[in-house]
């Protein structure tokens, strides 16, 4: 676990941020250190804390999810892919973390109450799911942040408690509310990257063009590929390739571009990341989340290539349809594409302006922004609704056409206006019946009473309650004909 204190804090009894990360791949921790970097610049944060979930586990477990991740990739990319897929569903995973990921989990947990945080910011699936089991349990009283760093919403980020979705773009925004998800409760972003430099000098109009390649923190060894087609474009241009930690892949590279002379400038793994992104003129390289963040925030267009079946290739996608990169499918054409590109003339401007377009460099700053001044209350979205959720998606279906029972309707806090629980229509009967005053608007109440419910409302009223003893609310129906067509009269 990292510690940092904000030494310019002037609040006594500052706020406490917790990040979580795991670390399969670089990205969820760079996502991360970027999150702690914007906290530091706050004055209303004393602490904050930066603690990588598989760091805590078990060796066992470490692997399985961290290396074999990447085993995956490597030797069995549609098996990637075709998980991928299966696990996008909105809430295809419900109920209890299963015992194997509880278990090792116990370290977090004890991590957790230890530090005392006010706020959780968790930037990977996992610590996610583990926070929306401890809010339901009453075992931590923070509000709780997920943090996408990926371009394409993936279903497994979705949990049954939070108090604040940040995604990458407004499609994922859009897609998560058509759900039935309340919007005061997904935000758009962008991915948190580390603060970029601002580039003092202008650089030279004549100059060739400055390619960046890179092989990634571990050095994938495509970019011998890559860099020996580079070797062919016509057009002029420099290039500098970065290897990461991978010392026999940066002595090949530059086995293999000796003979240019200094047109190549080969490093191995470099702090000096951002400034290379503020001067290059084209990266070329792996789609990854944070990557593209980094290229599209410097106004940097991409090359792609080598994409991780799934995510990556998503990223893309997405890139490719605002203008701000191409992919190359096929290693042959790598430097015919390339020189294309420099060879047409405006293209690589136009480019450049659609990177700078869609950048969001200040993402950290503002998930933190959204995190501590939201709700206090967490949303809790119930096993029914999920179900529904679920199988809306699976009917291709958006919230607002679903009618009857399974419908969806929010429970809003009357006094700060924003949604604490999203559940089926016909959820609403026991709490209308139990709690309904004579006006027949609902005030939640705390119930110690050992009647069975027909749901998990205790979990609900312990985890929107808090300490208050009740909480009025109103009822939004999401569909014309709810809830008053299957609860009674409306509520509320």
């Amino acid at each position: 676990m990292r510690s940092t204190s904000a030494g310019g804090s002037t609040t006594v009894g500052g706020e406490r941020v917790l990040i979580l990360s795991a670390g399969v791949g670089s990205g969820h921790n760079s996502a991360a250190a970027a999150v702690q970097q914007a906290c530091l610049a706050r004055d209303d944060v004393a602490e904050v804390r930066v603690l990588d979930v598989l760091q805590e586990s078990s060796v066992l477990y470490r692997d399985l999810l961290g290396k074999g991740y990447f085993v995956l990739v490597e030797n069995l990319p549609w098996l990637v892919e075709w998980a991928y897929d299966v696990s996008d569903p909105p809430f295809r995973r419900r109920g209890p973390i299963d015992p194997w990921t509880r278990a090792n989990a116990l370290p977090v947990v004890a991590a957790i109450k230890k530090f005392r945080p006010t706020a959780i910011v968790s930037t990977h699936f996992l610590p996610a799911q583990l926070l929306a089991s401890l809010l339901l349990r009453g075992t931590i009283d923070a509000k709780t942040a997920i943090v996408t760093t990926d371009y394409d919403f993936q279903g497994l980020w979705l949990t049954s408690a939070f108090h604040a979705l940040f995604v990458a773009r407004e499609e994922g925004r859009v897609q998560l509310t058509s759900l039935g998800l309340p919007p005061d409760r997904v935000a758009v972003t962008g991915i948190p990257i580390a603060s970029q430099p601002r580039s003092g000098q202008a650089r030279d109009p004549e100059a060739p063009p400055m390619l960046l390649i890179s092989a990634g923190a571990a050095g994938g060894d495509y970019a011998v590929a890559v860099v020996r087609q580079t070797l062919h474009i016509r057009s002029p241009f420099t290039a500098t390739i970065v290897c990461g930690r991978n010392d026999a892949l940066r002595q090949r590279i530059e086995q293999l571009v000796a003979p240019a002379g200094d047109r190549y400038r080969v490093l191995g793994y470099t702090e000096e990341m951002p400034q290379l992104l503020s001067r290059a003129d084209l990266f070329v390289g792996k789609p990854g989340g944070l990557s593209a963040s980094e290229c599209m925030a410097a106004g940097l267009p991409m090359v792609l290539v080598n994409p991780i079946p799934g995510q990556e290739v998503r990223n893309g996608d997405y890139l490719m349809e605002q203008g701000a990169a191409v992919r190359c499918n096929s290693t042959a054409t790598i430097g015919w594409k390339i020189d294309e590109l420099l060879r047409e003339p405006g293209r690589l401007a136009r480019m450049q302006e659609a990177a700078r377009r869609i950048g969001r460099p200040d993402a950290a700053a503002d998930v933190l922004r959204g995190l501590l001044s939201g709700p206090s209350r967490p949303l809790i979205v119930t096993r029914a609704a999920q179900k529904t959720i679920l199988a809306a998606s699976e009917q291709r279906q958006i919230a607002s056409d679903l009618t009857g029972p399974t419908a969806l309707v929010r429970l809003i806090d009357r006094a700060t206006d924003s949604t604490v629980s999203l559940m089926q229509a016909e959820e609403l009967v026991d709490l209308q019946k139990r709690y309904a005053d004579p006006a027949g608007k609902l005030v939640l109440r705390r119930d110690e009473t050992r009647v069975s419910f027909r749901w998990e409302a205790r979990r609900l009223l312990r985890s929107v309650l808090r300490q208050d003893e009740s909480l009025p609310v109103r009822v939004e129906g999401l569909a014309a004909n709810t809830p008053a067509s299957v609860a009674g009269p409306p509520v509320g």
